[in-house]
């Protein structure tokens, strides 16, 4: 129940979610607990890929965090941060992404260049920062390039490609949304001229594609006007 301790049976309810590829939101639900609180056992406890049920402290014990862990592989990507408070904000940050609709390993690729200063990631960092497979990361990449997201470049330490976050990142994205917008209001003003412009379907299509036409439209102007204010190259000053 909600502001209850976790018990060990909740834990390996946790370990088993995350095995399976469930969200924190996803477990959370499950179990009847508020996210954040699952969120917080996790990155308390060895982060998603090294939980570890076994080793939370349990009440009258205090346990020590084993040297080694899987943490001190992805410490060399994150500069001096905590690799906790890394992993804390990207899991937020991955769960929100996926409340947008981007699939769940998208997400988490997309979280993981984020929470880096120059927001580029090998193959490999990102296998060893997420621990999937290189095909895992080769289909996520794929996605997030066709929406002109990210994009590939030679990593300047050595003869690998790596995957960089386009500055203008949430711009594309809103290109991309008032893309598909057009498309659908096109779709559906065509349709509302075949069923007929003056029957009941007819007329609920032309609305449609009024509405979505207008609303992109609105959308890009707003979008290049704030992409102006909040240019790159002013965010440094």
């Amino acid at each position: 129940m909600p502001g209850q301790r976790l018990t060990q049976q909740d834990r390996r309810q946790i370990a088993a979610g995350l095995r399976d590829g469930l969200t924190y939101a996803a477990i959370a639900r499950h179990l009847g607990r508020p996210t954040s609180t699952i969120t917080r056992e996790v990155m308390r406890n060895g982060g998603p890929n090294d939980y570890r049920p076994e080793q939370a402290p349990r009440p009258g014990r205090r346990t020590t965090r084993p040297q080694g862990s899987g943490r001190s592989a992805v410490a060399a990507d994150l500069g001096a941060r905590d690799p906790r408070v890394v992993e804390r904000v990207a899991a937020q940050l991955t769960e929100l992404l996926i409340q947008s609709g981007l699939p769940q390993m998208m997400a988490r690729v997309l979280a993981a260049l984020f929470t880096t200063d120059d927001g580029a990631l090998t193959s490999a960092e990102l296998v060893r920062r997420l621990g999937v497979s290189p095909a895992s990361i080769s289909k996520a990449v794929a996605y997030l390039e066709e929406m002109e997201i990210i994009k590939r470049e030679r990593d300047p330490r050595g003869r690998a490609e790596r995957y960089v976050m386009d500055d203008d990142v949430w711009f594309q994205a809103m290109l991309a949304s008032s893309r598909i917008n057009t498309r659908i209001a096109e779709a559906s003003q065509s349709s509302a001229r075949a069923l007929g412009a003056s029957t009941p379907a007819g007329v609920r299509l032309e609305k449609l594609g009024q509405f979505l036409f207008r609303v992109s439209a609105d959308l890009v102007r707003s979008a290049e006007h704030w992409r102006h204010i909040y240019a790159p190259e002013k965010l440094g000053n």
